[in-house]
This record gives structure tokens, C-alpha cells and sequence, in this order.
């Protein structure tokens, strides 16, 4: 209806195997699912983000979007080359 395909990767169980179309499908969505889920990876490793800093709501937010502008303006230094 929205026009959003569903991007969830398969994985192997105990009774079935892959398919070869599902790993296929599963290298294809991770080219575009490490880009999103490196900043989480990163900030969870670096910075703590693992766990809420304030009790509330809002500070939480608001702690959320300087952690991501300024994890955004250190990757744009870096491909740019100024950092």
C-alpha cells in the first residue's frame, strides 16, 4: 500500500537451509542495511547509546538528534577530508 518492501533477512534454522535465492536476497539487502544500522553500531560501541542518559522523554530525544548531528558532521569532515 505504502509502496515499502519488506527488508528482513532470512537466516538459516535447524530444519531448513537457505535457499540459494534467499542468500542472494539477504546480500542484497545488507548493501543497503549496513549503511543505516552503522551509526547504531557505532554509537552503542563509542558513546553509550545503548541505554537512555535522561528520564525523560524529550531530554532523550533531544540527546539522540546532537548525538546523530554530530556524528554526521564527523563523517562529512572525514569524507571530505578536513578532519
Amino acid at each position: 500500500m505504502n509502496g515499502i518492501e519488506d527488508g528482513i533477512m532470512r537466516k538459516n534454522t535447524r530444519s531448513t537451509k537457505l535457499t540459494d535465492y534467499e542468500k542472494e536476497r539477504n546480500k542484497g539487502i545488507s548493501k543497503k542495511r549496513y549503511i543505516v544500522e552503522q551509526y547504531f553500531g557505532l554509537s552503542h560501541l563509542h558513546t553509550n547509546a545503548f541505554r537512555a542518559r535522561f528520564t525523560r522523554l524529550i531530554k532523550n530525544s533531544i540527546d539522540g538528534f546532537f548525538r546523530q548531528m554530530a556524528f554526521n558532521l564527523f563523517r562529512g569532515g572525514r569524507i571530505l577530508g578536513t578532519v
